[in-house]
């Protein structure tokens, strides 16, 4: 199978810099794109004079991920996209653990590799981990991941094992899947479209895979850093988006109400730290959701007919009640 490795770039000259020479020199065999979301920096001249075997894709418009990535891979004839962030540090050999399981089972629609800190590079990274999951109320955790608790990597995820979801930051994903399901939702614009598409993927019997023997180093917060309110915006949005466009009908607005209960809870504790902005995020949010309810309600299809979509009743209840901050003791 024919592979294409691409890259999303916003003004991201800097980690194209640092970054991209790792996936030239280990990806051998894959087509190498950047598509870049209407730059203003000088990356595209970077790239042209440093990388002059790299293809690049102009988008028109800055569309975020969901829909800088849906317009780059529309014209692409490779059978499998290798989604990268821009911020991500290859390393040898990570590619063909990948493309060996997608060769493996054709039930398998996508597949992510251990995601290490590129900082502190024992210790497993925010976005992914080593392959995620959620609870009953749509919240997101991974294994080497729980909230912002993160697991050192001592090989206990070295394994090849069934997940929920892939993260976008390093996901392979077949062609022919990610348009069978329409690609990523363009109204998330960023973060957690990743969670929705790989859910998206669970109800039509599709599976994906974390595979452990494979590993990259991101450094993460390349675009939104974690201190930045608008992430937080996102993730609190997107996170109900997803929940309300894919979850089962049955309790469904039980569970949305526990959850707008539990994020003011989540805004409260951060008005106690002293994080105004995020606390203002949550809220933001929320009436955001509010105010595309009708429309993502409209966007249900085929919601969990695949069965049970969490793995753990609330990740919340075990993590700040019990205690669990591990993924084995979840």
């Amino acid at each position: 199978m024919k592979v294409a490795v691409v890259i999303l770039n916003w003004n991201g000259r800097a980690l194209l810099e640092q970054f991209l020479p790792s996936v030239v020199d280990y990806s051998p065999g894959a087509t190498i794109y950047v598509a870049d979301n209407a730059s203003t920096d000088d990356s595209i001249l970077y790239l042209k004079e440093n990388f002059p075997k790299v293809e690049i894709i102009h988008n028109k418009v800055n569309g975020g991920f969901a829909k800088g990535y849906n317009d780059a891979l529309q014209n692409l004839e490779e059978d499998l996209f290798l989604l990268l962030n821009n911020d991500v540090e290859v390393t040898p050999g990570w590619l063909p653990p990948l493309l060996a399981e997608m060769e493996k089972d054709p039930a398998v629609a996508a597949v992510q590799p251990k995601i290490l800190n590129f900082r502190k590079k024992d210790f497993f990274e925010y976005a992914g981990a080593a392959g995620g999951y959620i609870d009953a109320l749509g919240y997101p955790y991974c294994r080497g991941r729980i909230f912002e608790t993160l697991e050192e990597d001592s090989g206990q995820y070295d394994d090849t094992v069934d997940v929920f979801w892939a993260t976008g930051a390093c996901m392979v994903i077949r062609k022919r899947d990610f348009f069978k399901v329409g690609g990523f939702d363009e109204d998330f614009f960023a973060h957690q479209e990743e969670i929705d598409l790989c859910w998206r993927l669970f109800n039509l019997g599709k599976k994906v895979k974390a595979v452990g023997s494979s590993k990259v180093y991101h450094l993460g917060g390349g675009t939104l850093n974690s201190m930045n309110p608008r992430k937080t915006f996102f993730n609190f949005r997107n996170s109900l988006f997803a929940l309300i466009k894919n979850a089962p009908q049955k309790g469904l607005i039980l569970k949305i109400f526990s959850r707008l209960i539990l994020d003011g809870v989540a805004a409260i504790r951060l008005l106690l730290l002293l994080n105004p902005s995020h606390a203002t995020a949550i809220l933001k949010a929320h009436f955001s959701f509010y105010y595309h309810f009708k429309k993502m309600w409209k966007k249900r299809n085929n919601s969990s007919k695949n069965g049970k979509y969490f793995n753990k009743t609330s990740v919340v209840w075990s993590y700040y009640v019990n205690k669990n901050t591990k993924f084995e003791k979840m």
